[in-house]
C-alpha cells in the first residue's frame, strides 16, 4: 500500500514506541504523525455510536434452528466409508486434503473422536435457506463437545465443530439465541459462550469482558481435548473458499488448489 509499511521519509508515521520487545507494550502511539496514546490511555474522545446504529446491526441472525439438518448419508450398510477430510496444520490458515475412513451408523457418517475425526458444518444464516455444508475435519482433538462460531470469513455463516450430532445441534442453537456468538458446548451445557449481537460478529459488552470470554473458550475448549491454542480463530477460517487445501461452505466441501470444485464429502 502506497505510503506504508516502513519507516522512513514520505510514509505516513503510524508508529508504537515500545520499550523493549519482550512485553510488546506500546508507551506511546502516532497516526499520521500525531500521538494518540500514551501510558495506555487514548489522548483522544470518541463519541458512542448511536442507539438507532446499534439496533439496525441487530437482528440479522436469520436461521430456524429446526431446519439443521446434520446427518451425512452414507452410500453403503454399516461399517466404514472412505470420505475426504480437511486437515488442520498448527499455526496456519493453509489445510490438507485427507481420506479416511469414518463409521457408518444406521446409514449415516459420523464422526469419530478416538481419531480425531470430528464433524464440521456450515450453515447459511443470513437468509435462512436451510443450506447446510457439512463434512469431517481433523486436528481440533476434542474428545467430546462441541464449538460454534458466527465469526465465519468470509461469508460468516454459522460453523459448528463437533464429537456429536446432539451437541453440535445445540452449540448452533445456543449461537442463533444469542443473534450470534461463539460458544463450547458439553452435554447438555454451554460451558462457555461469548454473545456477539452486532451482526453475529461483534460485542456490545465492555472490552474487559470480552477478553475474559475469549480466554474463557479457549480454556472450555482445552478442557474437551482441545489441542489448539486458538479454536475459534482455527474454526473460522475452515470456510473461507480461496485457500487451499480444503474448505468447507454451505454449498459443500471445496478443492481449492485446481479447480475450486465441490464435492460431497
Amino acid at each position: 500500500l502506497e505510503g506504508l509499511g516502513a519507516v522512513a521519509p514520505g510514509y505516513r508515521a503510524n508508529l508504537a514506541a515500545l520499550p523493549d520487545l519482550r512485553d510488546f507494550r506500546a508507551e506511546r502511539v502516532y497516526s499520521f504523525g500525531i500521538k494518540v496514546a500514551e501510558g495506555g490511555k487514548a489522548l483522544f474522545f470518541v463519541p458512542p455510536l448511536p442507539s438507532s446504529l446499534l439496533s439496525s446491526l441487530k437482528g440479522t441472525f436469520h436461521l430456524d434452528p429446526q431446519r439443521i439438518n446434520l446427518r451425512i448419508p452414507a452410500p453403503m450398510g454399516d461399517g466404514t466409508a472412505r470420505v475426504r477430510v480437511i486437515g488442520l496444520i498448527p499455526g496456519q490458515i493453509l489445510t490438507l486434503e485427507l481420506a479416511e475412513e469414518v463409521p457408518v451408523r444406521d446409514g449415516f457418517a459420523g464422526a469419530d473422536p478416538q481419531r480425531d475425526l470430528l464433524k464440521l458444518a456450515v450453515i447459511e444464516r443470513h437468509h435462512n435457506s436451510g443450506r447446510v455444508g457439512l463434512g469431517f475435519v481433523r486436528g481440533f482433538g476434542l474428545r467430546r463437545g462441541a464449538l460454534a462460531s458466527s465469526v465465519a470469513h468470509d461469508s460468516h455463516n454459522l460453523l459448528v465443530v463437533g464429537s456429536d450430532d446432539r451437541e453440535m445441534l445445540m452449540a448452533a442453537r445456543a449461537v442463533a439465541a444469542m443473534g450470534g456468538g461463539q460458544v463450547v458446548v458439553e452435554g447438555e451445557h454451554v460451558i462457555a459462550a461469548l454473545p456477539l449481537p452486532l451482526a453475529g460478529l461483534m460485542s456490545d459488552l465492555p472490552l474487559e469482558e470480552v477478553c475474559q470470554r475469549v480466554r474463557a473458550l479457549s480454556q472450555a475448549a482445552r478442557s474437551l481435548g482441545c489441542v489448539l491454542e486458538e479454536p475459534m480463530m482455527a474454526l473460522s477460517f475452515l470456510a473461507l473458499p480461496v485457500v487451499p487445501q480444503l474448505r468447507l461452505t454451505d454449498l459443500g466441501l471445496v478443492e481449492v488448489h485446481s479447480s475450486g470444485t465441490l464435492f460431497n464429502c
